[in-house]
């Protein structure tokens, strides 16, 4: 909802509403990554992902069954007033990186997600694990050319990527090859190939509307008259070509960037492009993913609470578990104006607190999730202008802009990363007891 709007209320389940062996317990005895040490499967030295009873679990570098709780975004602002409180709070970026190292780990995250500063991150004692985003697409885009800039991702000519472009292959692969300087590095948990591709329903059209000459529209006409004879035009569409030409353009994406990926880093997992928006509706495009993906990555924004159905969709046409990659919600207790961003408002921290619980019972209690980078580290700053107009003035971090911590938000959050592997007990208990079948 927008500041404007008129509040509601959303059913809404925490901690509290468990029973007492369950709050009362906190997870102990993991790993360095933050791993289950119990029945653990065998060790490969990175991280993978496996299938038991039911659940997905990643396997952490030493064999842990693990689940990742993250933060995106974990990096100093560059604006003069956040600068100035860096300073004076830190110091050095030496500094920042060991507090915030400790911070995250006190309130019992394990990891960094998407433009995180890991360099200097990983420099911290008893480092963090960490992801990294490669901007595959949307570097290709600003090297070749036609690309725009929209709220919190790339624009695209027709929402067509240039997935069929005859350089975007070779580009991939010399873009990639930087990558195997950290493939022996266990504290990496994978790589996101881009933010929120348009993988639109309406591709087909789309990219039968670009000019003539482009590679797109070539290839989609080529498509088209392969299916429905050498004269077909667009008027020969039919609706069921439109799903299966977007399942190619995901297909062929997907297959390229982890050629790629794998040809200089075959340790590390391929995590996806973070899918948004009416993507998470759309079947064939899990479906596609799938085949190339180790673990499929959701931006999920406009839900309160995780829908089960949803999260099993995901999982039964992909056959990848889920990384939720980017949710949160916005305080109006925090000063700022929460025009920006398609996080939800909230009254207070605590409130903000109360979603995260919420929210996360419902990914732990799916199964098919393995874990979730809450967006982001730091509060926007309105000073910086520079940013794009989803970035500008809202309560999205777990510090201001200023470097202070919102403690109410914080404390929810510690209560529910220390119980994850508890909880999962619990409600995988609860999950016999009814006798649910497990997701195949």
């Amino acid at each position: 909802m927008l500041p404007s709007q008129e509040w509601k209320k959303y059913p809404t389940r925490t901690l509290e509403n468990l029973p007492d062996a369950v709050r009362e317990k906190v997870d102990s005895g993991l790993t360095p990554y933050g791993g289950l040490t119990a029945d653990a499967p065998e060790a490969t030295g990175f991280f993978h992902t496996k299938k038991l009873d039911g659940r997905w679990w990643l396997v952490d570098p030493s064999g842990g069954l693990d689940l990742y709780k993250g933060v995106a975004s974990v990096a100093p602002l560059r604006t003069s007033g956040a600068s100035t409180a860096f300073q004076t709070k830190f110091g050095n970026v030496t500094n920042w990186a060991e507090q915030t190292t400790q911070l995250l780990r006190e309130h019992g995250f394990t990891g960094v997600g998407a433009w995180s500063d890991t360099t200097a991150l990983r420099s911290a004692p008893h480092p963090l694990v960490y992801t990294r985003i490669l901007d595959f697409m949307g570097g290709y885009g600003r090297k070749r050319g036609g690309t725009y800039s929209q709220p919190g991702h790339t624009g695209y000519p027709r929402d067509c990527i240039f997935v069929f472009d005859p350089g975007f292959e070779a580009f991939c692969d010399e873009h990639a090859k930087p990558l195997a300087a950290q493939k022996d590095d266990p504290c990496l948990l994978g790589y996101f190939s881009d933010n929120e591709l348009p993988f639109r329903a309406a591709a087909l059209s789309n990219y039968l509307a670009l000019p003539d000459a482009d590679p797109g529209h070539q290839a989609a006409i080529a498509w088209l008259r392969a299916r429905h004879g050498d004269q077909a035009t667009t008027r020969d569409a039919t609706a069921q070509d439109q799903p299966d030409f977007l399942a190619l353009v995901v297909d062929r994406y997907f297959s390229i960037a982890s050629k790629a990926i794998k040809k200089y880093d075959p340790n590390h997992l391929f995590l996806g492009s973070r899918f948004y928006g009416s993507d998470l509706s759309r079947p064939e495009i899990f479906r596609a993913a799938g085949r190339s993906l180790d673990v499929v990555s959701v931006n999920w924004y406009h839900a309160w609470t995780p829908d089960p159905e949803r999260l099993a969709m995901w999982e039964h046409e992909s056959g990848k578990p889920v990384l939720i990659t980017e949710w949160y919600a916005k305080g109006m207790d925090s000063g700022l104006a929460n025009r920006g961003g398609a996080g939800w408002v909230v009254k207070t921290q605590r409130d903000r607190g109360r979603f995260y619980q919420n929210f996360t019972l419902g990914l732990l209690e799916s199964k098919v999730c393995v874990g979730w980078d809450w967006f982001k580290y730091m509060d926007n700053d309105p000073a910086d202008t520079s940013a794009d107009p989803s970035n500008r003035d809202a309560n999205k971090g777990i510090l201001s802009n200023r470097y202070e911590p919102y403690v109410p938000l914080l404390d929810a959050m510690k209560q529910l990363n220390e119980r994850a592997y508890t909880l999962v007990a619990y409600f995988d208990q609860e999950s016999k007891r009814e006798n649910r079948p497990p997701i195949k």
